[in-house]
């Protein structure tokens, strides 16, 4: 795609303490290892992807359109993880990274969509075939409360309930760094998955303050008006999938990948963050 400038806005301006004296920030706040997750669904029509409006208070990312997601826990890597689909080794060949890394990155996705929508990329451990499970929702609400306070690992939750992580239900879309001129930083693996059938995401969550369905390209088009805001990640990925129709398309489509971090530059038209893009 080439080089590409995302205009600032004021908004971001003021985070990044361009509106006025900015100190000097002598070393990069290191990036935190992160996963994403676009959940789509066609059900009701053309492809929607669900998204969250992270809350205003949130010291990354505050008031942003953002895809379900977040940082890596240590105890994703855990070997004992239950799994099912592509394997570990094929996972870090497909991501770039060491068997670990692929590991937890993975695990981090899955988790991290239970966590913060209520699905569950799993299936009963006896029959990884038979589809994703229904737990009961004072359960499942109990479960999501107890990962999000650290109170268990999701390997734990896994075993618990007789349940293997389906990495199969998982495609690898893209990588992005958060810029180095960021006081808060991640290194981003984002991944797109369908909605599994029975299973209704509800974004409640108290790192968002509104979830919806949208289509990628009416989010595009909000955005572009000025209605919602989106970091230049999630408006490329959005833009990719304005691109298909279907979650079948979505899940299939062959996008280069390569890790991508934006760097500011001033132009005419403002402060702006610039990339290379794949």
């Amino acid at each position: 795609m080439g080089q590409r400038d995302f205009l600032l806005g004021s908004v971001r301006e003021a985070l990044l303490g361009l509106d006025g004296d900015r100190p000097e920030q002598a070393t990069p706040a290191p990036a935190r290892p992160a996963a994403t997750v676009m959940l789509v669904r066609d059900d009701e029509g053309p492809l929607e992807v669900f998204m969250l409006r992270r809350v205003s208070s949130m010291a990354f990312a505050p008031s942003m359109h953002v895809f379900p997601g977040g940082g890596v826990d240590r105890r994703d890597a855990e070997d004992e993880l239950p799994w099912a689909g592509p394997a570990v080794e094929e996972w870090a060949e497909t991501l770039g990274t060491d068997e670990a890394g692929a590991r937890m990155l993975v695990a981090a996705a899955v988790r991290e969509i239970f966590e913060e929508t209520g699905v569950l990329l799993a299936s009963p451990a006896d029959d990884a075939d038979a589809g994703t499970p229904h737990l009961a929702p004072d359960a499942a609400a109990d479960l999501r409360r107890r990962l999000v306070a650290h109170e268990i690992g999701f390997g734990q939750v896994l075993l618990e309930h007789h349940l293997v992580l389906r990495s199969d239900l998982l495609r690898y879309r893209a990588h992005w760094i958060t810029p180095e001129v960021e006081p808060r930083r991640y290194d981003t693996y984002f991944f797109v998955a369908a909605v599994p059938e029975g299973q209704d995401p509800d974004g409640e969550t108290t790192e968002a303050d509104h979830s919806e369905w949208l289509r990628p390209s009416a989010a595009v088009a909000a955005f572009e008006d000025g209605d919602l805001m989106l970091m230049p990640p999630t408006l490329v990925c959005l833009e990719q999938l304005a691109e298909v129709t279907t979650v079948r398309a979505a899940m299939d489509q062959d996008l280069p990948i390569a890790a991508v971090m934006p760097h500011l530059v001033q132009t005419d038209a403002g402060p702006a963050m610039r990339a290379e893009l794949p």
